[in-house]
């Protein structure tokens, strides 16, 4: 007789509660904010605790598969560890834990989607979960914009539609809008080039993906799309060039790169003024200048991980008072981190993205699927879009990194050689 338990086993180990799972997860990540209008913060919170509480169960059940080294990747664990540390020097620390519970939770998640879907698996879920919510943030761009012509306060719509913008969807900001767009073009053309999608679907995804990122008047849109059809264009090139020339290619690719860096540092006042973004910049600036004064007063721990800012907490409320706004973050992931956990958090954050970027990009230059490209395209977006919002920090976006990460970990990692030694076998080649 079958007990309640192993019932509930056998439940949470099946294919079909792997796929129910990552549905829910995908669109409860992605469609946070809209959770949130449309019911509360705590329902919110709430979904994500319950799926962090079911995915650990769905490991648990399913341990003897997974390796005790690669159920997630070192830095990630470090930075986590680091988030948690600042607790005891945190301002607010009851806060700085209701934060990193955030925080953690929706790694669990990423972990989990990580470890019982594979990467094809991943993409085509993601892609479901994408096109419904743009297609729900259109639909409700065209009713509040052009049939009702009245704007959606509780979701932030303007109502914008119908005067070119710009509009949000179902995100909470342009910005937001115009990441998850261009991340949504990248899943949708990846489904599309692995025949995992028909182009009948594939077109119109794209269309829409595109049209919503238009109309989001997002400034860093062009920057992100132009970054990535570069980004893409290199992978191409890396992946179709014969094994001997990929190691001097890859070189040259980093060596161009690093000229990029410079000429943008260089002439940036001049690329602020063709995508005509000169007040946003001025923002920022402003912004930069007045937190770095108080991450000099604690340049290696950082004030305490709380992810969005709260106005009621120092010294968040004080940056916004002399700024004379009402900013929710640093404008930027990586002064974020700097200011709330430092330099040693900061080290770790860049780790983790950077590591989980130089193994991705390896692994999609000698693997022949396309779908190998998904990771490092989506961890280039992330990584320029921090230079200009904290999305990487909270949310989807930190959800996007920590999958990445775990997903190039699998693929190409130190550990794949301890697992070969306690296995007796040697790692998979390359296919």
């Amino acid at each position: 007789m079958t007990t309640p338990r192993r019932r509930l086993a056998r439940t949470l180990s099946s294919v079909e509660m792997a796929r129910a799972y990552t549905t829910c997860a995908l669109l409860s990540v992605f469609g946070s904010y809209a959770i949130g209008a449309f019911t509360s913060a705590a329902t919110r919170n709430t979904i994500i605790a319950a799926l962090s509480v079911i995915g650990i169960g769905i490991l648990w059940v399913r341990r003897d598969e997974l390796s005790p080294l690669r159920v997630a990747p070192s830095t990630l664990l470090a930075f986590l560890a680091w988030t948690l540390a600042s607790t005891v020097w945190s301002t607010a620390s009851t806060a700085t834990l209701k934060s990193w519970a955030a925080l953690a939770g929706y790694a669990v998640i990423a972990i989990v989607v990580g470890h019982i879907r594979d990467t094809l698996q991943t993409v085509r879920a993601l892609g479901d979960a994408l096109r419904i919510l743009l297609a729900a943030s259109l639909i409700a761009e065209i009713m509040s914009g052009i049939l009702l012509d009245m704007p959606f306060p509780f979701l932030g719509i303007q109502g914008r539609l119908a005067t070119g913008g710009p509009i949000q969807g179902l995100f909470g900001t342009r910005n937001m809008l115009g990441l998850i767009a261009v991340i949504a073009i990248i899943t949708f053309v990846v489904e599309w080039r692995s025949q995992s999608l028909s182009a009948a679907v594939a077109i119109p995804s794209v269309v829409v993906a595109g049209t919503l990122a238009l109309f989001s008047a997002s400034p860093t849109v062009l920057v992100l799309a132009a970054v990535v059809g570069v980004a893409s264009v290199a992978l191409v090139m890396v992946r179709q060039a014969p094994p001997a020339r990929r190691g001097p290619l890859q070189w040259t690719i980093g060596a161009v790169v690093l000229a990029a860096l410079i000429a943008a540092a260089v002439f940036h006042q001049r690329i602020i003024a063709v995508l005509d973004a000169g007040s946003d910049f001025n923002t920022r600036v402003d912004l930069w200048t007045t937190l770095l004064g108080y991450v000099q007063q604690r340049p290696a721990q950082g004030w305490g991980w709380f992810g969005l800012w709260n106005d009621d907490l120092y010294p968040f409320n004080s940056i916004n008072y002399f700024t004379n706004d009402h900013h929710g973050s640093a404008l930027n992931a990586f002064f974020d981190t700097l200011l709330q956990v430092g330099g040693g958090g900061l080290l770790l954050f860049c780790l983790l993205g950077g590591v989980a970027l130089v193994r991705s990009w390896l692994v999609a230059s000698v693997r022949r699927s396309v779908v190998y490209a998904w990771a490092p395209l989506v961890l280039v977006t992330l990584a320029v879009d921090s230079v200009f919002e904290s999305f990487t920090l909270v949310g989807a976006g930190w959800f996007l990194l920590v999958l990445c990460a775990l997903r190039a970990g699998q693929s190409r990692s130190w550990r794949e050689n301890i697992d070969a030694v306690q296995t007796s076998s040697t790692p998979l080649p390359d296919r």
